[in-house]
Order: structure tokens, then sequence, then C-alpha cells
């Protein structure tokens, strides 16, 4: 105790005390089906997939085909070789990697066991993000190892970018119809495998946004922190929305009109011109700009593009094999305005420099609330993005526009989004762990919430990591109060900048793997949330050690274990 100072004593005191007192997800496998005429399989990291999956599958019930509708993760070398028809619904995560859910199959096909498939026909539909120089890279690869496994390709495949709806709609419309035409007859009215789709009003899209009011927002991280975190209440009262702790809220995006109008002071182009947004809508360039059009951080996609529109000779040796380092310097802290100021538009009109952009991506938070805790709200967790580059101050498109949310009738234009490979266990008296870092403790929020709210039995066990404990323990005093009624059962943090040596919370996990094996072994689910490139693997690795450590395992026993805490959605990640 006396290597802490007089705020940490107290917060350990209190938590302490909690622990005195204390000591005083399941899914049903479908059935088999012998022989479905389709197989749809889908690969999804943020839902999108899945989605489109259970659409797809309804829409060929429609039309009397037999199918089934498949999770990668569900997937076995017996479901390519019982079909005649698969089609593969899979996005890309991050720089060209699959959707965790989707590797295991990934890794099958790419393997000496994969299955010689002579007899299948297959058509792919690929999400992506075309701000990743690997663009839908999992989807062709998935489609190239299908072709070369002897499966025919009877569509070719579709690329989608984070606008999929118009794209996806035309594939599925196409499929169907090709398939309807094979196989008219085939007896099934419904759709037997696919998994029941939770309940979550689909009246508010991004289209047609829900306008939340403002009910609080509230800086959590404390003065002399060097991040701005916010605790957003967002009303739904008379919406009809409904959600589970695990689903996201989408935020309709919007650009600052002031980096709007400074870029319209560069482009030859009258603010009203219209340009296209979509197939079939015309809107002033000025109105596209602030609504439907990314102006945002610089990809290498872009700049390919742009340079080769305006014939930009400087820009475009950036862009030549062996200068990724320059380019990668080049594109850091810069924006659609910094790229027209260096390089100035010349040779176009308003139309082929709109169809230069992509479109306005929304973003998903993570929910902080639960539904039965606090009923007719939806709390965030916004880490809000601000910094100066290149003589200008940048900030967050919508983690921005969020903190200025502080006015009386202030509202949040917003949208549910289902994550149904995020929940909850179905029992109450299974014990759950939870591992965040930053603002992936939100949905954790969540999750104790809602336990305590039912009266659930089971244990609840967080990890929480973040940089300081005196300015960045986000929710620190909500925590000692679970921890003083009994409804967060232990709680291990780690503050990576308070001493001589970083600490993350997967060295709190390693401290406790003895722990954290007993609970794993118990039946425990476990839960991570937080950064896909380097917290997420991270806190893997040490989960993989600690199973190997305290179960006596190898590394192929090891890897099978997590494998199938997996498969039992025991073990689910919410990364981004």
């Amino acid at each position: 105790m006396s290597r802490l100072d007089s705020v940490q004593r107290v917060w350990l005191s209190g938590y302490l005390l909690g622990s005195a007192a204390l000591d005083a997800t399941t899914v049903e496998t479908p059935s088999a089906v012998s022989q479905p005429f389709v197989t749809v399989l889908y690969g999804s990291h943020s839902g999108n997939c899945e989605q489109l999956g259970k659409r797809i599958g309804d829409a060929l019930a429609a039309r009397g085909l037999a199918c089934r509708t498949l999770d990668m993760l569900d997937a076995s070398k017996n479901d390519l070789l019982e079909t005649q028809y698969l089609l593969v619904v899979v996005s890309t995560h991050g720089e060209g990697e699959p959707p965790d859910r989707a590797r295991p199959l990934y890794d099958l096909l790419h393997s000496r066991k994969a299955p010689k498939l002579d007899h299948l026909k297959y058509a792919v539909l690929a999400l992506g993000d075309s701000s990743y120089e690997k663009f839908c890279e999992t989807g062709r690869r998935f489609d190239a190892q299908l072709e070369a496994l002897g499966a025919q390709r009877f569509y070719e495949r579709t690329e989608c970018d984070v606008d999929f709806h118009e794209r996806a709609s035309v594939w599925i419309d196409a499929v169907v119809d090709l398939l309807a035409k094979q196989r008219p007859t085939q007896a099934s009215a419904t759709n037997p495998l696919s998994r029941p789709t939770a309940s979550v009003t689909t009246a508010y899209t991004r289209k047609n946004p829900f306008r939340a009011a403002v009910l609080v927002n509230q800086r959590l991280t404390a003065r002399g922190s060097t991040k701005d975190v916010r605790h957003i209440e967002l009303s739904i009262d008379g919406s009809g929305i409904h959600y589970e702790p695990g689903d996201a809220l989408g935020i309709v995006p919007r650009n600052r009109e002031p980096d709007v109008d400074a870029l319209l002071a560069l482009l030859p182009f009258d603010p009203e011109t219209p340009v296209p947004v979509v197939a079939t809508q015309m809107l002033p360039l000025r109105e596209a700009l602030v609504h439907q059009l990314d102006i945002g951080v610089l990809n290498r996609a872009l700049v390919e593009r742009y340079s080769s529109a305006i014939g930009a000779k400087e820009l475009a040796e950036l862009l030549l094999p062996g200068r990724e380092q320059q380019l990668s310097g080049y594109l850091h802290g810069r924006d659609l305005l910094d790229l027209v100021t260096e390089y100035p538009v010349r040779g176009l009109d308003a139309n082929e420099f709109a169809k230069l952009l992509r479109p306005l991506a929304p973003r998903l938070y993570s929910i902080a609330s639960s539904p039965r805790a606090t009923p007719d709200e939806i709390h965030l967790t916004v880490s809000v993005v601000r910094y100066e580059s290149h003589g200008r101050v940048r900030t967050g498109v919508v983690s921005g526009a969020l903190a200025d949310l502080v006015g009386a009738n202030d509202v949040a234009l917003v949208y549910p989004h289902r994550n149904p490979a995020f929940r909850l266990p179905a029992s109450p008296e299974t014990p759950i762990v939870m591992i965040g870092a930053g603002t992936g403790v939100a949905p954790f929020r969540a999750f104790v919430a809602e336990r305590a709210a039912v009266g659930a039995k089971g244990k609840n066990w967080l990890f929480f990591g973040d940089r300081s404990f005196r300015h960045d323990f986000l929710y620190q005093a909500e925590w000692l109060e679970h921890r003083k009624r009994g409804t967060l059962h232990r709680m291990d943090v780690a503050f990576s900048r308070d001493g001589a040596q970083k600490v993350y919370v997967q060295h709190r996990m390693l401290e406790h793997g003895r722990e954290l094996y007993a609970w794993l072994q118990e039946g425990a689910s476990i839960y991570v949330c937080g950064d896909a490139e380097r917290m997420a693997p991270d806190v893997e690795r040490t989960l993989r050690q600690i199973v190997q450590e305290h179960g006596a395992l190898s590394d192929e026993q090891a890897d099978e274990y997590l494998l199938q805490l997996q498969r039992e959605r025991r073990y689910q990640k919410d990364v981004y």
C-alpha cells in the first residue's frame, strides 16, 4: 500500500470491501438436412454478412429452393461435400484478413485436408473497405481457392465497398434467379438451418435514422488525460428500437461544413452543380460533400484514382513499387483537402470529381447500456479524435460531432445494428470473463448492468486496461458500486503509463492464469473488446499460453481448445 498514492488507496479500499462482501452462449445447433440444394455460408465481422446470408436464405426459400444458411464457424467439410450450390458471403477484416469466425473454414480450404469440390458450383459476394489496400481480399481468396479445388463458378464474384446494399441486392437477385431456373420445383418452404434473428427493429436505417435527443454528454477522462472520452446518453423514447447487450448503434455521419467550404474554395466547380451520389440520385455538390461523400483521411486507392484522373506525375511516382514507405509517410495525417491543395484539380468536371470519392461510411459504436437497466435510453462511450497535422487541427467526423452535441435541443441521427456474434450466455448461471481496453469496456458496462438487472447468479470478472489510473479509469465509480453490490465479482486493472514498465491487460491475465483457466474449465464464457491490430491478438496469444500451461496442452491442442470455445460461443470478440 505504501507505493500507492491517496487516490489509489481510497479506490483499493473500496474494491477490497467489495471482495470481502462477496466472500461472506449457448446456441442450439441446428439439425442436419441431407444434401441441401444450396448452402449459404457467411463469414461476418460486424454482422453485415450474417444479415445478407439470412436475406439470401429467405429469398431462396421463398422460391421453393432447399437451402441452409450457416455461419462459417459452424461449417464442416461435410457441409461442402453434401451441397450442390455454394453461396459465399464474406467480409475482409483489416489488411486482408478473414473475420475470426471465418478463419477455421478458410484455413481448412487452404490446407492439405481441403476436400476436392469438383461436384460443386459456387458464387462469392465479397464485402470490404476500399480505404484498405487489400480491398475484398478474403472474398478473392475464397473465390480463387474454391476454383483451385475443382469447384465451378456459376456467377462472377461481386465486390462491395462500405455502402454495399445496392451492389449486394443486384448480386442476390441475379443468383437467386439463376438457381431458381436450375431447380424450380425443389420443395422447401422454410430455411431450416438459419439461426433465429433477434428481435430488433428494422424501421430505422442509415437512410431512415431516428433523431435521438442527447440527454447527457459527460467527459469521462480527467483533466490532464491525453484523451477525451465521453459518456453519451441518447433517448430512444417512442422509437420502438429494441436491442440487446452486445449490439451497436450506427451514427449517420456528416462532414463538418467548414471543412467542406474550405474544399469547395479550392475546386473549380459551382457548389450547386448536381452530382451523382448513388446510381439514381443526384445532389448539389455541396450537399453531397456534407452528407454523402468521404473527404477524410487519404488512402492508396483514392490517391491512385485521383492521380490518374488529373495526370499528376509526381503523385503517380509515389505509387510505384518500392516506394511504399514514402507513400505511407505522405498519406499519414493528410486528408482530401491537403491532396487538392497540393495537387489542384484539373481536367475534371464536378461529376467526374465526385465519382472519385467513396461513400461516407456510417460509424458503429458498441452500446454501453442495458435495455432492462435503462429503458428508452442508449449509452455510448466515445473517444473523441482530435489532433494537429500539417498545420491544421483535425477532428473525427462522427466522434467530433458527438462531442459537440451539448445543446438542449441537440439530436444524433442513429439506427440499431445487431451484433449476434457478441452475446451474453443464454444461462444467467454461466460465469463470464470480460477483457477490454479503453473504450472497449463499453459493451461490458452493458453486460454487467444487464446481469444485475435480471438478477443473474453467474460470476462476472472484468479485466480493464488504459493509460493512467488517475486520468483514464473509465466508469471507475460504477465498477466500485458493482463490486460493493456483488454484481461484479472480480476486477483486475492495468494502467500502462503509471509505472516504469508498461503493463497491459494480458499481463494481468498471466498473473491470474491459473484462476482464469479454472473459470474456463467451469464453463465460463470469455469476451474480448478492443483494438483489432494489437490488443486482441496479444490477448489471444496470452489466452493460448494460459490454457497450454495450466491445461498441459500441446500447441495443437491449445489451438483446438480455443477453437472449441469459439464453436460453443464461449469465446467471442468485438474488435475494431
